[in-house]
């Protein structure tokens, strides 16, 4: 916590120079694992899995930050330093790192058997397709932590992000009890290597 404190104390100072500066992605990736964790596992439940994730949609996120379209008091002026190559290199970076096992317990029957009912009704995996695994720029759900889970749709129904409209219409049309089943749900299924 106290890495964490300081990394967001200095943010404002924190730039990723060009590559012509000579600072390979390992070592920018560093100030990532600030957060996102050293070894793929957050530091705080808040934050999401980044190792493993699709490069399309690492890369559609950081964009957003840049643009101002996604909000967030840490990401969005690291954004701002970043060059769209800078950008496309992270996100490739980040895809090529296995997913980690954060070990969360499988939903509950009744939890899973509620979270099921609300896909049908709002199709979650017609966009992040079968058990949630995702593609390309659709972000895979399944092993991500709860919370996040949980905060990011809350996030998309109360509009406080906004860098996809569709996913605010879904939300919002789905009861908190239901987005509060899904995130278990969701957190506690296993990724399937290979996908």
């Amino acid at each position: 916590m106290r890495r964490l404190l300081a990394f967001i104390a200095m943010i404002g100072t924190v730039a990723l120079p060009p590559r012509s500066q000579g600072q390979s992605i390992e070592e920018k990736a560093q100030i990532c694992g600030a957060c996102h964790g050293e070894n793929g596992v957050p530091q705080q439940k808040t934050m999401p899995v980044i190792w493993g994730q699709y490069q399309g949609y690492l890369y559609l996120q950081l964009r957003d930050y840049k643009s101002g379209a996604r909000k967030n008091d840490i990401m969005s002026p690291l954004a701002q330093t970043m060059e769209r190559d800078d950008m496309m290199a992270l996100a490739l970076y980040f895809s090529q790192k296995p997913w980690p096992d954060l070990q969360q317990p499988p939903a509950p029957p009744d939890v899973a058997k509620r979270a099921i009912a609300a896909n049908v009704s709002i199709g979650c995996t017609g966009c992040h397709l079968g058990e949630y695994q995702g593609a390309g720029t659709q972000p895979r759900l399944a092993g991500q932590t709860r919370e996040y889970l949980h905060q990011s749709m809350m996030d998309f129904r109360t509009r406080a992000r906004g860098n996809n409209p569709g996913m605010t219409d879904l939300m919002l049309a789905t009861s908190v009890e239901d987005l509060e089943a899904l995130a278990q749900y969701m957190a506690g299924l296993q990724y399937r290597a290979g996908q």
